[in-house]
């Protein structure tokens, strides 16, 4: 959409909505240019929440035939 047909369409507002107009494009472009953070994980972040079968090293049983 071209500029000059923005602001005629925003200029035909009543002037309650022009300032809501403006304050959408305001958020836009707060939004726009936030930065992200960056998550970085500490280390010991995942302590005790993987937890590992006990037969995790044993062979698995649909490989028994292959496995001599």
């Amino acid at each position: 959409m071209s500029t000059p047909n923005l602001y005629s369409k925003r200029e035909s507002l009543p002037n309650n909505l022009r300032q809501e107009v403006s304050d959408f494009i305001d958020f836009l472009l707060t939004k726009s240019f936030s930065p992200k953070k960056e998550i970085v994980p500490r280390p010991g972040s995942a302590k005790c929440k993987i937890k590992m079968s006990a037969d995790f090293d044993e062979p698995l049983h649909d490989f028994k035939d292959y496995m001599k």
